[in-house]
């Protein structure tokens, strides 16, 4: 696999190889060894999968207590995958990074705990399927506004033909940075 460093330090691209032929593909997901090898040690103890349509955006989710460490790709569809800062004495803090996760470019992201997560659907559907470090702490659970300023993240909504993105109740009221509990 070939990992690829992104605008935020300790959060990384990755590229799996892949094998092909007439048959169709084959692909490791996951490595042990060779992920310690791209310097990502962390135990993962849970596998998550979302099915959401388009224009759906979740986040910017993270955990204050239990952070979770997050191995996110999306086996069919396309989503656009954020990670934003949430280390207050980070040189980094506020700040965030995004990219294309889809079934057709087989990326993956590593998302390391510290660091708040969302995307937002731009295919029909899609299906996102991730591994965590820590289990769901439903008490510690923390989100932070998608479209606050402070932090200006370039979602690209003109993708959604005009349309509004879709939140849950939790996610449209979620709070500014400014306002947010954050890592210390």
């Amino acid at each position: 696999m070939r990992t690829i460093e992104t605008d935020l330090p300790g959060v990384l691209l990755i590229e799996p190889r892949i094998f092909e032929d007439s048959r169709g593909y084959f692909m490791e997901t996951y490595n042990e060894r060779n992920f310690h090898r791209a310097g990502i040690a962390e135990q993962f103890v849970q596998d998550n999968h979302s099915h959401s349509r388009k224009g759906v955006l979740r986040g910017l989710h993270y955990q204050l207590t239990n952070p979770q460490g997050k191995l996110v790709r999306a086996v069919n569809g396309e989503i656009f995958d954020v990670a934003v800062d949430l280390r207050r004495h980070s040189p980094h803090f506020g700040h965030w990074t995004g990219f294309l996760l889809s079934g057709s470019n087989r990326r993956m992201a590593w998302v390391p705990p510290g660091f708040g997560h969302g995307f937002l659907v731009l295919s029909g559907t899609v299906d996102v399927i991730y591994k965590v470090t820590a289990l769901r702490h439903e008490a510690g659970e923390r989100c932070l506004l998608w479209n606050d300023p402070a932090i200006g993240i370039e979602w690209p909504l003109s993708r959604l033909d005009g349309a509004p993105p879709l939140l849950s109740p939790k996610d449209a009221e979620a709070t500014a940075l400014g306002d947010a509990e954050v890592y210390e």
